[in-house]
C-alpha cells in the first residue's frame, strides 16, 4: 500500500490549514533570535540572543497567542509576505519550501521525530542568551552565522 504524498509536496503554503501551517515549523527558534541590520548594505545578521518571550530550554513561545501584542517587531508570517522570508534562516521550512526546496531529513515532518533538529545542530535551545540579559550595545558581539 503507498503512503500519502506528504501535505508540504503537495500544497502550497497558501492552501495550507492552520494544523499544517503549524506543523511546518520544527521548533528550532532560530525566528525568534534578535537580528541586527547592516545600515549601509541591508542585509541581516542573526545572533545568539533571543526574544524574552522564549522559552530557551523548550524552543517554544512562551505566549505564543499573543507574541504580537507583547512584541510588536515578532514576524508574523501568515499570511505569507515573501519580503519577510529574507528575516527567516535559511533552514526555515517555511522559506524552504517558498524557495521551492524539499524539507531537510532532520526536519521533524521528514524524520518522524521532534528531537532530529536538536541532533542536526540546528535548534537555538540550550545554546541562547535572553534578551533581558543583553545590553542592546552589546548585541555586536552576539552575531553568529546560521
Amino acid at each position: 500500500m503507498n503512503e500519502a504524498t506528504p501535505f508540504w509536496q503537495t500544497k502550497t503554503l497558501e492552501e495550507m490549514d492552520d494544523g499544517e501551517w503549524e506543523a511546518l515549523c520544527d521548533g528550532c527558534a532560530r525566528c525568534c533570535m534578535v537580528k541586527l541590520e547592516d545600515e549601509d548594505s541591508g542585509e541581516l545578521h542573526f545572533t545568539n540572543v533571543a526574544c524574552h518571550l522564549l522559552d530557551r530550554t523548550q524552543c517554544r513561545c512562551r505566549d505564543y497567542a499573543h507574541r504580537r501584542q507583547r512584541v510588536p517587531t515578532c514576524l508574523m508570517l501568515r499570511p505569507l509576505d515573501p519580503r519577510l522570508l529574507t528575516q527567516l534562516p535559511s533552514s526555515c521550512a517555511y522559506r524552504t519550501l517558498a524557495e521551492g526546496r524539499s524539507l531537510p531529513s532532520w526536519h521533524p515532518l521528514v524524520s518522524g521525530d521532534p528531537d532530529s533538529v536538536r541532533a542536526a545542530g540546528i535548534s537555538m535551545c540550550g545554546c541562547c542568551l535572553s534578551e533581558e540579559n543583553v545590553h542592546p550595545e552589546q548585541l555586536v558581539d552576539h552575531v553568529i552565522e546560521l
